[in-house]
């Protein structure tokens, strides 16, 4: 599988960890004391490590750092989205769509070169 393909896979898998993790406990825990919700985010966040070190290992042999930085904040802006509509209930909103292409801008100059890895 291609290093990309890899680690976008991954960093996806971790996103969906890690969105739920920062902010499942605002639905899920609200009722809850803080600490058991820290608690319960930092177990979740355990098993988003587990695939995000990997994840930029992986993508570190042919990306700089700044490109595997654009990479996960695209994947986070896709993974949020649905998160807070589907999962949270939050309303769709234009500005998804302005952020979004804020972002292509963003991939545009950190990759107009290609990859610069080691």
């Amino acid at each position: 599988m291609p290093v990309i393909a890899q680690t976008v896979l991954l960093l996806f898998v971790s996103n969906v960890f890690m969105t739920f993790a920062w902010y499942g406990h605002l639905k899920d825990l609200k009722t809850k004391p803080w600490i058991i919700a820290v608690l319960v985010s930092w177990g979740i966040a355990f098993f988003e490590y587990l695939v995000q070190v990997p994840a930029n290992r992986i993508g570190a042999t042919q990306y700089d750092l700044a490109q595997l930085k654009i990479i996960q904040e695209v994947i986070t802006l896709a993974v949020f989205v649905p998160f807070s509509i589907y999962y949270m209930g939050q309303s769709l909103r234009w500005d998804f769509l302005w952020a979004g292409l804020c972002m292509c801008g963003a991939v545009y100059f950190i990759f107009r070169n290609g990859p610069v890895g080691h």
